[in-house]
């Protein structure tokens, strides 16, 4: 695999391509570690009432939208985000994927799925009663997402 950096004093934002015939395992860990490393540093507050948070984006669970408002959820608690869905999914960190047209889950955080055949799939949390569905659409996708986590690097 070739590596090179090009530099270009006109461009506005940094950008990191990777150019490739097919997606092998390798580059596929390559690109969520760069997703990883880029996202963090973005930084996102999270309010609840008056009081702004500042949370690790470990700590969370999932994003959901409930009534075009958008909430963080932790283990025990539940926050609100001034962004909408896709900016979310913009800057999260690989880990992060959509599940729904109203949910974007922290993949390391998953304890279990039950499929269902007919609609959409209960997906659980480590340590915690909180659960959110998986669109049909979305649920190869976060199966495979799930599985690439379990090969070792």
């Amino acid at each position: 695999m070739k590596t090179r950096i090009e530099l270009d004093n006109n461009i506005k934002e940094e950008e990191i391509v990777i150019r490739c015939r097919t997606v092998t395992d390798e580059i596929q860990r390559l690109y969520e570690t760069l997703s990883n490393n880029t996202a963090k540093e973005c930084s996102l507050t999270f309010y609840k009432g008056t009081a702004e948070y500042y949370l690790s984006l470990d700590e969370i669970l999932f994003f959901e939208t409930e009534e075009k408002v958008v909430f963080a959820h932790t283990k025990d608690d539940m926050y609100q985000v001034k962004c909408r869905l896709y900016e979310l999914e913009e800057f999260l960190p690989g880990v992060f994927m959509r599940i729904s047209k109203s949910t974007i889950i922290n993949t390391s955080k998953v304890h279990s799925i039950q499929r269902n055949l007919t609609s959409s799939s209960l997906v659980e949390f480590q340590g915690t009663y909180k659960q959110v569905f998986a669109s049909r659409h979305y649920y190869k996708a976060l199966k495979n997402k799930l599985e690439e986590k379990r090969k070792p690097l």
